[in-house]
Formats: structure tokens, sequence, C-alpha cells
């Protein structure tokens, strides 16, 4: 929670004459996950009711007259742990609601900032909790989703093994249980990088040792440290700081599409919260600067590239930030406003990206160097579509209108979306790039990255659902971090048009 004199700006009324704009967004957000995860346990687990009655540990949580009470039928989502925790997130949203026009001063935040930690609490954490349990009652291939969660672990056993990831088939892994036969062709291919299991391996050792282990614990545990840092990129002159960082840990925790994603494993988050925890240390870096503090500035900004570069080393999805990302570690220094400025300032941007390249380089060359084609087969190949088990035409996007169209056979022919791809993010590269040269801040950097993976995949060969959760985490960066009083001051060449 952000210290008291982080508040000054919008704390001094403490209590609004009409109710503040966070509540509202919160309340909308808490009805969206409640909506959809519960839609989403309807659909994907059919025998959840019973598997929650009969689990050693879920199935005591209430008495077995509470138990048989509330069992089906029932409204959504259905089990008895899943109902309560569902009053127990409205009763705890009715409280904000009410705290946000009773109470003054710092009390008023400090009530807010629990109440809300209690709704991610009991909203997100701990019904991701509830299907880590079921699955260890009915086995790995249940209750979660197969390469954030399965795949992975699956990896990180042949990592113990000695066995290359990207040369292994997954046939004879719980992966084979898993989603429509006809669809299977990841049973084939590790299309995430490196860090995604390098990272988890000392946890999933532990674990077993232990007795339980599960994916979704890193995962849970690296969001946990991604909301406390949250607040912190709010720049101090914001002028509602207290209510943009309790709206930025809001949205970043109750995005319906990111929590779902969350509660059943797939691995978006992990990307989301190493470039989280570089932008912090950038932020830290920033603030350092600003008080003549070059040491602590340039140790910093080091941080940051090296956590970028494990963001990087995680999924291709966070190479599409490199560009703006790299003008933001120059935004102490200024980086002109003409294209001919980017040549020097490339240089420079070299220097100081130098931890992000070398993490990335040590993390993905021994894999490189043990088999290339494999790992190109894996990472590369498969989500184009090439090969005999290449990833299907999937998603949300524009290849919709591909196959509308008929100007394909099927989900798993070729077509030529690196055309599209270029001719619709390409003139969105050059004009952000632009945008950015000439306002070098955080926002716009956030913005811009969350705009262009957007447009980029909506003319990919697949736009997945889970991939809108992630890109709203970064427009929301985007909105909550703007301020004119502390941004325009890091590196403006000349203010944007209005």
């Amino acid at each position: 929670m952000p210290s008291p004199s982080s508040q000054a700006a919008d704390a001094a009324g403490g209590a609004q004459t009409i109710p503040g704009w966070d509540a509202l967004l919160l309340s909308l957000l808490v009805c969206a996950v409640l909506m959809v995860s519960g839609l989403a346990e309807e659909a994907a687990l059919p025998t959840r009711v019973q598997d929650v009655l009969r689990h050693p540990i879920l199935g005591r949580l209430l008495p077995p007259g509470g138990n048989e009470a509330i069992g089906s039928p029932s409204p959504r989502p259905g089990d008895p742990v899943g109902l309560v925790l569902n009053a127990l997130t409205l009763g705890l949203l009715a409280a904000y609601l009410v705290a946000d026009l009773a109470l003054r001063g710092r009390i008023h935040w400090r009530v807010k900032w629990l109440l809300l930690s209690g709704i991610i609490l009991t909203a997100l954490f701990l019904p991701a909790g509830k299907l880590v349990l079921l699955r260890q009652g009915s086995g790995p291939a249940s209750y979660t989703h197969d390469g954030g969660v399965i795949q992975t672990e699956a990896t990180i056993q042949f990592l113990f093994e000695g066995k290359n990831p990207y040369v292994e088939d997954y046939v004879n892994t719980p992966m084979a249980e898993w989603g429509f036969s006809k669809f299977r062709t990841a049973l084939y291919h590790y299309p995430y990088l490196p860090w995604t299991f390098l990272f988890s391996a000392p946890f999933y050792w532990l674990g077993q040792w232990i007795g339980f282990y599960d994916q979704r614990l890193i995962y849970l545990v690296l969001m946990a440290l991604a909301l406390a840092l949250a607040p912190g990129l709010i720049p101090a002159g914001h002028a509602q700081r207290g209510r943009a960082q309790l709206a930025l840990v809001t949205v970043l925790a109750l995005n319906p599409i990111m929590a779902l994603d969350l509660m059943f494993g797939q691995n978006d988050s992990f990307v989301l919260c190493w470039i989280i925890f570089s932008l912090a240390a950038w932020r830290r870096a920033q603030r350092g600067g600003g008080n003549n503090s070059v040491g602590a500035d340039r140790r910093w900004l080091a941080i940051s590239a090296l956590l970028y570069g494990l963001a990087c080393a995680s999924k291709p999805t966070a190479w599409f930030f490199a560009p703006f990302y790299g003008l933001l570690l120059i935004a102490d220094q200024g980086v002109g406003a003409r294209w001919r400025d980017l040549a020097p300032a490339a240089l420079r941007i070299l220097r100081r990206a130098m931890p992000a390249l070398i993490s990335f380089g040590l993390i993905l060359l021994p894999y490189v160097v043990w088999n290339p084609y494999a790992f190109y087969e894996d990472v590369w190949r498969w989500s184009s579509g090439q090969g005999e088990t290449g990833y299907q035409i999937w998603g949300w996007g524009a290849s919709n209108f591909v196959l509308a169209l008929g100007l394909v056979a099927d989900r798993f022919a070729q077509w030529p979306f690196w055309a599209l791809e270029i001719a619709l993010a390409g003139p969105i590269l050059l004009w952000f790039v632009r945008r950015q040269q000439q306002v070098n801040t955080l926002t716009n950097a956030c913005w811009h990255y969350g705009l262009f993976l957007l447009v980029f995949f909506y003319g990919s060969r697949f736009l997945n659902e889970n991939y809108l959760g992630y890109i709203v985490a970064f427009l929301a960066l985007a909105i909550f971090c703007a301020t004119p009083t502390t941004e325009a001051r890091t590196a403006p060449i000349r203010k944007e048009r209005t």
C-alpha cells in the first residue's frame, strides 16, 4: 500500500460529495470477473460441484449441512466454495463503496486498500487456489490450461532428465489428455522461450520434494509482487495519484480476461509481471536521476534492462515492446524529434540495453546451439502454421475473414498473413516511434506497445482472447501513469498537439 504522503494531492477532502470514479471502475470489473469466471467454470468444468464436495480440503470448508443446502442446482459458479467466495467479494465491494463516501483523510485510503486487497483475494487468488486443489484431486490434465501449466511442468521434467524440450514431443505427458484431438498440434512443439521453465525449475524441484506443485503457484506469487509494485509507477505529481493507484491495481488484477488467464494458468501474466518489474526499476531510476544521484540512476536502469531481457526470454510477445522500451532507456537524455536523430540515439540505447541483451542471450543461446532447427521449428514455424503440425488459424482477428470468404480450405492451410501484418503494423510502428521521439514517456511507451500489439495480432494467423487481457493491462498502465506535470519533463522535444 502506498504511503499516506503519496496521497497528498487527492486526499485533502478524503470523502467526496459524489462517488469516486475508482469505485465505479472496481464495481464494473468485479461484476465482470464474477460473471466471466462463472460462465467459464460452468462451460469447461461440468463435474466441479461433485469434485468440490468430495475433495478432502474443499469439501470440509463448510459444515455438512451447509454443503447440502448450497449444493446444485444453484447459481453460477455452482459449487459451495465458489458461491461463498462470490458473496465475500460482493460484501467487500459494498464496504469499499461505503468507505469511499464515508471516510476522510488517511484512514480513507488505508481502508480502501485493505478492502481492495480482500476483493482481489476472494475474486482472483482464492478461486485460482480452488482450481489448483481440484486439479490435485482430479488429475494433472484437469482444471488448468495446456501450455501454461501442463506443458511447462512437462518441460521442467525434461530439463531435469537432460532432454531438450524443443526436440521432445509431449504425446506421453498429460498434455495428450487435454483439448480437442484434431487441434493438439502443440503436442509436438514447445512454443515458449526457456525462461518460462528455467525460472520455475527450482520451485518445481522443491514442490516435488514437498509432494505438491502447480505451475500457477509461480504465476500467482509473481502477480502478487507485480500488484505490490504497480502503484509506484504512478508519478508523484499525478493530480489524483491515490485513485489512479487504486484503479491501476484494480485493472491489472480484475481485468476479466487476464483474471481468467491467471486462474486457469495461461502464461501471459508471467511475461506481464517481468515487464512490470522492469518498469518499476525504470521508474526508480528516474527518481534517482531527479535527485542528482547518477550512480543510483545507472544501477536501476541496468536492473530494469536485465529484467526486460528476462521478459523477452519468456515469450516473443515481449519483443514488440523493444522499440518503445529502448527509447525509455534514454528518456533522461533526450532523443531528438527528427528521424536522423534515431541513429545516434540507437547507440546510446544499445549501451543501456546491454544487460537485457546479455540476459536474453545467456538464456536462449544454449538451446539455440543445442539444436537450432528444433528451436526455430517450435518457437517460430509452429506459430506461423508451417509444417505438418503447424498451429491452426484461430482466434478473434481478421483471420476470420480469410476463413469466411473461403480463401483457404481449412484452418490448417497456409495464407500470407505476414503481408497483412506488415501492411497494418508497419506504418503504426513508424508513427509510434516518431510520437515517442517527441514525447518520450512511460505513458506513450505502454500505449504504443499495447496498440501496436493489437494491430499486429489482428492481422496475424491468430488473435487469441487471452492476448486481449494482456493488451488491456498495458493500456491501463498508459492511462493511469499519465500526468502532464511530471511525465512531460522526462524528455519532450515539443508538446503534443491536442
